[in-house]
């Protein structure tokens, strides 16, 4: 699970990150961090929608190679 930390790192950079919630890369989500509770995170895509994640997903940033979830 990621860390508030992380999370706060992400949304006041503004960086892009990618969601990694199964083995099929097209199922990833990419966009901004934009608030997070205890369960989940709200990622603001690029067509400016807003996709509420379960927080037990890999976040990592978009310009970093993609892991594994199987990992």
């Amino acid at each position: 699970m990621i860390t508030d930390e992380q999370l706060n790192s992400y949304r006041l950079s503004g960086e892009m990150v990618r969601v990694v919630r199964d083995g099929i890369e097209d199922n990833d989500v990419k966009g901004i961090v934009v608030a997070w509770d205890d369960e989940h995170v709200l990622i603001r895509r690029r067509n400016r929608k807003v996709v509420k994640l379960d927080r037990c997903y890999i976040y990592q940033p978009l310009d970093e190679p993609r892991k594994s979830p199987e990992a």
